[in-house]
């Protein structure tokens, strides 16, 4: 039995073979860039009016109306000193501008404009690529696509990047007594949950490629599904049958099929029952099948190594909360609490048990404790999910 920090460093020193696509920018949100992305053109990519105004073509107080330029127009005549031409925000300014003075600071009478004070050479331009310049690197690999990365690129005409997919995922949920939720429920038979708890937890880690498969408490069934998918998935996650009981089979079904065992067991509350092993080039992750257990560990490991595939630069670390009342974690392993974060103050809910599930739907972080005492106002590392 390993402890938790050895068992997350175990998960975070694995390399992980990452795939990339090309995908739509509206289709990439929220994903990673597996390349560097250089600015193709200038930002902005002409000399243009900051504001709705007049551009001038010199220095000076009084100024001949020659025209106008809206957004989107090419202008083709010379401003002159002593001239000037009405403009609007974006729109590119006329050779020879000296500067642009905002509306609201000149008097326009009969053609002509007088300006109520003196404007500094260039003020009120936004000069071709004052932010990108063509060729610059503007996002390097790594980043992480938000709205303003999108933006940013369809400015830059963008429409397509490369990124890192999400692993391929297959999900087996071993159990004599489950049945499908919907279906009549027999003598000493549960619905089963896990299956369905775990992919939307995947969904929502980025990922997209999901077998899931339920399987009997059968050794060959168990193996041979083991098999199949251990050639289609990146990372396997199997729900129960990891303990010892007599209709566990799940550690024998890995062994046979030559998953290499990288740690069993971790020294925690609740998932004491967790593997960690590798196939190749997948990875396989044998949960408790107790719901809160199964998740809680999907959180605490799984979670990790899946935004290891997605291109993030580090593994999900633990911050730091106030915790909101006193608390005392009795015997000799570290315990995850399923908490309520709030305004930097983080609260332990009731009903802890592995097989409850209420206090996980109700919070968002996980709290780590080590055996022993804390007062309220002690500083406790937490994982937010």
């Amino acid at each position: 039995m390993i402890s938790v920090e050895d068992a997350l460093d175990h998960v975070s020193r694995q390399t992980v073979n990452r795939r990339s696509s090309k995908r739509k920018v509206e289709e990439a949100t929220g994903c990673i860039l597996a390349t560097d992305i250089k600015a193709p053109i200038h930002i902005p990519i002409f000399d243009n009016s900051a504001m709705d105004g007049y551009a001038l073509g010199s220095a000076g107080r009084s100024f001949t109306l020659v025209g106008e330029v809206a957004a989107g127009v090419n202008p083709e005549e010379v401003l002159k000193p002593g001239e000037a031409v009405r403009i609007f925000t974006g729109a590119k300014v006329p050779e020879g501008t000296y500067a642009v003075v905002m509306q609201e600071k000149v008097v326009a009478k009969e053609g002509e404009i007088t300006l109520e004070e003196d404007v500094v050479e260039g003020a009120n331009v936004r000069k071709a690529g004052e932010e990108i310049h063509e060729g610059d690197v503007v996002f390097q690999q790594g980043h992480l696509l938000n709205a303003a990365t999108a933006g940013l690129l369809y400015t830059l005409g963008i429409t397509a990047v490369e990124v890192y997919k999400p692993p391929r995922v297959g999900l087996m949920v071993t159990g004599n007594e489950l049945v499908t939720p919907g279906e009549p429920l027999g003598a000493g038979q549960i619905y089963e949950s896990n299956g369905g708890m775990l992919k939307v937890a995947l969904e929502m880690a980025g990922v997209t490629n999901i077998q899931v498969r339920q399987v009997k408490d059968d050794l060959e069934t168990t193996r041979a599904t083991v098999a199949e998918l251990l050639h289609t998935v990146d990372i396997l996650l199997v729900s129960g049958g990891i303990s010892v009981g007599d209709y566990d089979f799940v550690k024998q079904s890995l062994e046979a099929n030559g998953v290499e065992e990288v740690f069993y067991k971790v020294k925690q509350k609740p998932g004491k029952p967790l593997y960690f092993g590798k196939h190749e080039s997948s990875y396989v992750f044998a949960l408790p099948g107790n719901p809160a257990s199964s998740l809680n560990c999907f959180y605490v490991y799984v979670r990790p190594l899946i935004e290891n595939y997605l291109g993030v630069k580090s593994s999900r670390q633990f911050e730091e909360a106030v915790l909101s009342h006193a608390h005392e974690v009795k015997g000799d392993r570290p315990v995850f609490y399923r908490s309520k974060l709030a305004k930097g103050q983080i609260e332990i809910l009731g009903k802890q048990s592995s097989s409850m599930l209420h206090s996980f739907a109700l919070g968002n972080a996980l709290v780590y404790l080590q055996p022993g005492s804390y007062p309220k106002g002690a500083s406790v590392p937490y994982i937010a999910y």
